[in-house]
């Protein structure tokens, strides 16, 4: 069956980004899931997927990877750049276990949120929200790091007035030999932050949208809008901000190691993950599929097993 004539004429036609190739998408997602661990050409040599059979070994393992990193910069006497999600999160607990067992204080640690919910304006929701980034972190993370906690002036949260600063701040650490570590997760439509695939068409050429650090108000695609529904608005559409501040690609390619994850599994066989994680390792380099340059940089993305598929088509 041609997936594009079986668009035409329906209300998914137009709908996905303009640039993406539907055809190799589904080639990707098609493929068998022993092969998932395929090194690729275009990857780093010190980039490598890591599956787990549960989400209890997921975030043990993704959180044990954050606390090393941050072990491992204090070793070195150096300063850490964290760019931090919110989303996935159970990784943070068991960070935080790890960093109280072993005594590493984060002094050395500086952090910043890669997103926040927003209006167009890019006006962002009151730290004390229980929706907000801001909330989900302090709650997270810097507040069960008790005494060892990242110090409240080297935390940086992405609103209207700060996102901007972002630049200036981290090219200011790393003038000091900072180590930048990003931490992300994969959006539906494969962004890296709220960075969003149509994004990609605003851009004259690769190196322009290379250099864009970040946005303020960035309109969010639907499928974004639908996941976060699911995985934050406990299903109410209506909740969700049809906006976002994000760091760009400005910044999250500039990354010295990566620490990526995917845990989008649901229950009783459903999803919504696998043909990101596929499009992510198989897509090769595309602005128009931003998660497909994590594998260009050195680091780990850590995935559930399940997410690998067959991603095959069964009524739950």
């Amino acid at each position: 069956m041609d997936l594009t004539s079986t668009m035409q004429g329906s209300m998914m036609e137009g709908f996905f980004p303009v640039g993406w190739d539907l055809k190799k998408i589904d080639e990707c997602a098609g493929q068998d899931p022993a092969t998932v661990l395929d090194r690729q050409k275009w990857w780093h040599k010190n980039f490598s997927p890591v599956p787990c059979e549960t989400l209890e070994e997921f975030d043990v393992k993704m959180g044990h990877e954050i606390a090393s990193q941050i072990w491992l910069a204090r070793q070195e006497g150096k300063q850490v750049i964290l760019i931090l999600p919110v989303g996935p999160m159970g990784m943070y607990k068991w960070a935080v276990y790890f960093l109280k067992e072993w005594g590493v204080g984060c002094k050395h640690v500086h952090g910043f949120n890669m997103d926040e919910w927003s209006d167009r304006d890019g006006n962002t929701l009151p730290p004390d929200n229980t929706g907000a980034f801001q909330y989900a972190m302090e709650s997270a993370f810097y507040g069960p790091l008790g005494k060892l906690t990242v110090p409240v002036r080297q935390r940086n949260f992405a609103t209207g007035t700060n996102l901007p600063k972002y630049p200036g701040k981290i090219a200011a650490l790393g003038e000091k030999g900072a180590k930048m570590v990003l931490v992300h997760g994969i959006g539906r439509v494969c962004h890296i932050a709220f960075w969003e695939p149509h994004f990609a068409g605003e851009y004259k050429s690769l190196a322009e949208w290379k250099k864009a650090t970040h946005r303020l108000g960035a309109k969010l695609h639907p499928l974004t809008i639908e996941q976060n529904a699911i995985t934050s608005f406990k299903s109410r559409t209506t909740l969700v901000p049809a906006f976002a501040n994000t760091i760009g690609p400005g910044i999250f390619l500039e990354a010295d190691y990566v620490i990526g994850g995917c845990d989008g599994v649901l229950s009783r066989g459903m999803q919504w993950q696998g043909m990101s994680l596929w499009m992510t390792l198989r897509y090769g380099p595309d602005p128009w599929v931003p998660s497909s340059f994590m594998p260009t940089l050195p680091g780990r993305l850590f995935f559930l097993k399940e997410l690998a598929g067959p991603l095959t088509p069964e009524c739950n």
